[in-house]
């Protein structure tokens, strides 16, 4: 081929090649865009939380004594009443039979005193006054005898001295049948020496009871710290005892995310020992104030269901919160947003024949990774996915790639619970 040829042959090939380049620059370049359109859009929180107890409860004795046996051992169940720890107690058996002994002998003496007591003092008062009556008698005689000069002065003082005699030994029974009357002295101190007897029985009673340690409730032992020998004091705590009742979590959440959180809420729970067991949980309650030192508040669950089996005390566990929902509404990206929002303003980058138009947008709700669109679009609407780089009016090429809003799973984003407890994260 002749070269001239073979020139005009290369300056065509080249003027093509700068064409094609021209043409695709006057497209502008090629840039990623998703198209407005609806689908569910689900916020959540997620946050650590640990298992905890209503309540808990110390047992100790009130006695100085030895343990004999311990019948529990840490996380049995047990029920009211059951008993927990025997102490050595022949000493107090000992003492509660001689209270009894002393209190039987105080019924029997007052019993006495209302029977043959009474019956006694009455024939005494009945003999006394026999006695005064023939004394007064043999008295009246003897004045006369003296009268008429047959005895003497003497006499006479001797049958006066018989009848004072007798006087007072009837005044002194009838003090005894007196006291023996229901309101009678001698009744009343033999019924306050029974009292005494009873309440010294019923404090050797229960001094008997405190050797035996009980189950306050329904409940689970947490901690043993007692051994049978163990020579135990009051005031030392010898079991832990969780007290049975609804299981609850609690967690602390940041101050930030108040304004999601309702009672009620729903909620998805996992372990992370137990990562394929979730299981469900309600907002229960909203501590009324905020922590001042950690800038949290605490929230309380309570579970839907009953308790899995392998929930400890004090066990952490991921915890994600159903803060809103929508079924059905227009949403685009995060990314497609050209700055933060403010308020629910924010703007976007439309392609409009070709071109990137701005677009002043409305939102609703939001989440980590999508925006619901509440005014500004229209399903169908070709977004931006990025702005990053690209000025409005500038020429664009699109290319549609496909979008959704992320599904929630607990168990896939299940944070590390344990070093995360005051990193709580909002999606």
């Amino acid at each position: 081929m002749p070269r001239r040829t073979l020139w005009l042959l290369g300056a065509a090939l080249g003027l093509g090649g700068l064409a094609v380049a021209l043409a695709i620059w006057l497209r502008g370049p090629q840039a990623d865009v998703v198209q407005v359109q609806r689908a569910p859009l689900v916020r959540t929180l997620q946050f650590s939380a640990r298992v905890a107890t209503l309540s808990r409860v110390d047992i100790g004795s009130t006695l100085t004594g030895r343990v004999v046996q311990v019948l529990v051992v840490e996380g049995d169940r047990v029920q009211a009443g059951n008993a927990l720890i025997q102490l050595e107690d022949q000493e107090w058996r000992a003492a509660l039979a001689q209270a009894r002994a002393a209190e039987q002998q105080a019924h029997a003496h007052l019993t006495g005193l209302r029977s043959s007591g009474r019956a006694a003092s009455q024939a005494g008062l009945a003999q006394a006054e026999a006695g005064l009556h023939a004394a007064k008698a043999a008295l009246a005689r003897a004045q006369q005898l003296v009268a008429q000069g047959f005895y003497s002065a003497a006499q006479l003082d001797e049958a006066r001295r018989a009848a004072d005699v007798a006087q007072a030994q009837t005044n002194s029974a009838r003090a005894q049948v007196q006291a023996n009357a229901d309101a009678g002295s001698d009744v009343v101190q033999a019924m306050a020496q029974l009292e005494v007897a009873h309440a010294a029985t019923q404090a050797a009673q229960a001094r008997l009871a405190q050797a035996t340690l009980r189950a306050p409730t329904n409940a689970r032992v947490l901690v043993r710290s007692v051994e049978p020998g163990q020579i135990v004091q009051p005031g030392k705590a010898l079991l832990s005892l969780a007290l049975a009742g609804p299981t609850q979590l609690v967690a602390q959440v940041d101050e930030r995310f108040l304004e999601q959180l309702r009672p009620g809420q729903s909620a998805a729970v996992v372990a992370d020992a137990f990562p394929n067991q979730r299981f469900a949980a309600r907002v229960l309650s909203l501590a009324p104030a905020v922590d001042a030192q950690r800038g949290a508040i605490e929230v309380k669950f309570a579970l839907a269901t009953e308790a899995p089996a392998f929930l400890r005390e004090d066990m952490t566990l991921s915890v994600e919160v159903e803060t809103a929902r929508r079924d059905s509404t227009l949403v685009l990206p995060q990314t497609a947003l050209r700055a933060p929002p403010v308020g629910d303003q924010a703007e976007v980058l439309v392609v409009q024949a070709g071109r990137a138009r701005m677009r002043k947008v409305r939102l609703g709700l939001r989440t980590l990774g999508a925006v619901e669109v509440l005014g500004g679009l229209a399903e169908g609407d070709t977004v931006l996915q990025s702005a990053a780089g690209v000025q409005p009016g500038a020429h664009v090429r699109s290319r549609v790639v496909d979008w959704t809003p992320a599904a929630s799973d607990p168990a896939a984003r299940a944070e590390d619970a344990g070093s995360a407890i005051f990193n709580t994260m909002g999606n």
